[in-house]
């Protein structure tokens, strides 16, 4: 992932949970534009402050990185909604989601 990658996925995150890149630069107790200037390919940052950001996003940076997973936090949640369900209802969900994509 490339820097412009990184900061369209930190984007395309902070919007989807509804904040500003102020609100949550805030939060993260940095700099007011320290958010904003990832977004804008101006730095990556820090190891800490990307756990940070994980945390924030309520994700593991192994999904941070996965691109094609729009929505990881709902995808943790529906994994572990079915993982204790048994094999047919698995299969059942299985079927619905295909379903749901075409």
């Amino acid at each position: 992932m490339d820097k412009k990658q990184f900061a369209e996925r930190v984007a395309s995150l902070r919007i989807k949970k509804g904040v500003s890149a102020r609100e949550m630069s805030q939060t993260l107790e940095l700099s007011d534009g320290y958010i904003n200037n990832i977004e804008n390919c101006v730095n990556y940052p820090s190891m800490k402050v990307f756990f940070l950001i994980c945390d924030y996003f309520e994700i593991t940076p192994q999904e941070f990185f996965d691109p094609d997973c729009n929505d990881p936090k709902s995808t943790n949640e529906l994994f572990n909604a079915i993982k204790d369900l048994n094999p047919e209802q698995q299969s059942h969900i299985i079927a619905l989601a295909k379903a749901l994509k075409k």
